[in-house]
């Protein structure tokens, strides 16, 4: 699991990423202004475990084979990956899936609304031209 915080125009972001195995599930969560350290504490320990289980989407990624590596080199890792800024295009997948699903339960949800308002109206239309031709 990785916790990546970062600015993104006027706030600031946090993205989660939680690898199993070759899928990689991601979710992003909004602080608002610079969060104090206590703040990302709290996050951590109550909000990104809820947070991470309710995505529903996961994209595909590619695993590297473990095996042992130099010290010098994973020191090296480490801080390349320090001095990078924004988050892996993994997790960027697995959130464009997650909105692209929101966003269809959405419009399928609205697509139910309108067509029972609709179907609504018509009752009482029809009610209304039965309650006309009543005394006739």
């Amino acid at each position: 699991m990785k916790l990546t915080v970062f600015f993104d125009a006027p706030f600031w972001v946090g993205v989660v990423e939680k690898a199993d195995g070759n899928q990689v599930k991601a979710c992003r969560h909004v602080f608002g202004s610079e969060p104090k350290d206590a703040d990302v504490l709290e996050f951590v320990q109550t909000l990104m475990m809820p947070l991470i289980e309710l995505v529903s989407q996961s994209a595909e990624a590619a695993c590297a084979p473990a095996r042992r590596v130099n010290p010098k080199r994973l020191a090296r890792l480490v801080a390349r990956e320090m001095q990078l800024q924004g988050i892996s295009s993994q997790s960027q997948e697995a959130l464009r899936l997650e909105l692209e699903s929101r966003k269809k339960e959405r419009t399928h949800r609205s697509r139910e609304q309108r067509e029972a308002l609709k179907e609504k109206k018509r009752s009482i239309r029809m009610q209304k031209k039965k309650d006309k031709h009543k005394g006739r």
